[in-house]
């Protein structure tokens, strides 16, 4: 079976506009949750979020994209952070219109972030705006495409806060079956009116910074960002420095409720058990997990009850979304990068906000550093049941 090796990394979160950014901001311990300066809402001064450094404006001028038309802010997330890992990468633009190369992008917003502008155009209020093309969830994915030529598959997952995870998964499966030598996967999500209403009347949005796995957890804060990572084939990667290999992965689905986890967390514990035995490991060689966290009581009860079953002793683990928030379709993909920061750097980033840990074995509350990390289970769990896990491992 062909290995799947990560070759490539780029990002843009609350916490950085690139990835050594990103992970300063995480050995810091340096939450990006606050007000918003860009985001347009009602809720913008009464609610945090994990909002990105730069206006729209800002992004197109430093992409060179000042002149281009129909990209929301979804579009401009994605294009910054592929732009970096095809550059980390060193992918030339005759290697990105090959057909063996494929990208599989996700997003769960899309061109959403456009809630009004949508509805003027939709119902004729308007003469037809620059974006009538671009309020599909794969609109980022083709102004991708058309950008850098690329000729081989591509697709974009739509399956909530896993979508990115699916896409790391979907590209690491093409690899392995010889499908594509390289896949650049990934996925972006911006803030948006649509998604911020939509969880305020599911009431899971906190009024303050999240504290994942805390006794006094009071949901979710709602973040935005991007991130794509570079997978190749073992005989496509020679010469490359190498972050990290794709290990293992499992899918399934919690068949429960649309916005809950079941409390026997079924689906969880089906995508980590896959996840690892697909890996061909033991549940002893996981050194930490990067779990989903979202800091709501449903989903991190649920979710360490599944680690238990699972584990004689629970390793090392953590939240990252009390930095970024929680990304939504960007979350997988960019919690893969930094458990392979986690990896590369030999450091276990910590649980921000948790005073009051709900169990006895509580997450990582400082930064953990010279700790050797070979095997990072990373977990995405989504609305509707959908559950996916990743095993990276040390290349």
């Amino acid at each position: 079976m062909k290995r799947v090796l990560v070759t490539g990394m780029g990002m843009v979160t609350a916490i950085g506009n690139n990835v050594s950014e990103n992970h300063r901001s995480l050995r810091l311990g340096r939450t990006g949750i606050s007000k918003t300066a860009h985001f347009d809402s009602h809720y913008a001064s009464l609610l945090p979020f994990g909002e990105c450094e730069h206006s729209n404006e800002e992004l197109k001028k430093s992409l060179g994209l000042a002149e281009s038309t129909g990209y929301t802010r979804t579009c401009l997330l994605a294009e910054k952070a592929f732009s970096e890992a095809i550059e980390s990468a060193q992918l030339t633009s005759a290697q990105l219109s090959e057909y063996d190369t494929a990208l599989i992008s996700a997003s769960t917003v899309g061109g959403m972030c456009l809630t009004d502008q949508l509805y003027e155009d939709a119902n004729l209020k308007s003469d037809g705006s620059e974006y009538l093309e671009s309020y599909s969830s794969a609109s980022h994915t083709l102004k991708l495409i058309k950008k850098y030529g690329i000729r081989g598959f591509n697709d974009t997952i739509n399956t909530a806060c896993s979508s990115s995870a699916n896409a790391i998964l979907l590209g690491a499966r093409l690899i392995r079956s010889g499908r594509a030598k390289r896949v650049i996967v990934g996925g972006a999500d911006s803030l948006a009116k649509y998604t911020v209403n939509g969880f305020n009347a599911l009431k899971i949005l906190s009024e303050f910074p999240c504290k994942p796995f805390d006794e006094n957890r009071d949901g979710l804060n709602l973040g935005e960002g991007a991130a794509y990572l570079v997978l190749e084939a073992e005989e496509m990667a020679g010469g490359k420095q190498v972050y990290a290999e794709i290990k293992g992965f499992g899918n399934a689905n919690d068949a429960h409720h649309p916005s809950a986890m079941s409390d026997e967390a079924v689906g969880a514990i089906r995508s980590m058990r896959q996840a690892v035995e697909s890996a061909g490991m033991g549940y002893e060689a996981i050194d930490y997990v990067n779990a989903h966290g979202t800091g709501t009581p449903n989903n991190d009860a649920v979710e360490l009850f599944g680690l238990s079953q699972l584990f004689e002793k629970i390793p090392f683990y953590s939240s990252t979304k009390a930095y970024t928030g929680h990304t939504l379709g960007a979350a997988g993909a960019v919690e893969a990068i930094f458990s392979i920061l986690s990896i590369v750097h030999s450091e276990v980033f910590p649980n921000l906000h948790t005073v009051s840990p709900i169990a006895p074995e509580p997450p990582v509350s400082s930064l953990i550093r010279n700790h050797p990390v070979n095997y990072v289970l990373s977990n995405s769990f989504g609305f509707g049941g959908n559950c996916t896990s990743l095993v990276l491992g040390r290349a």
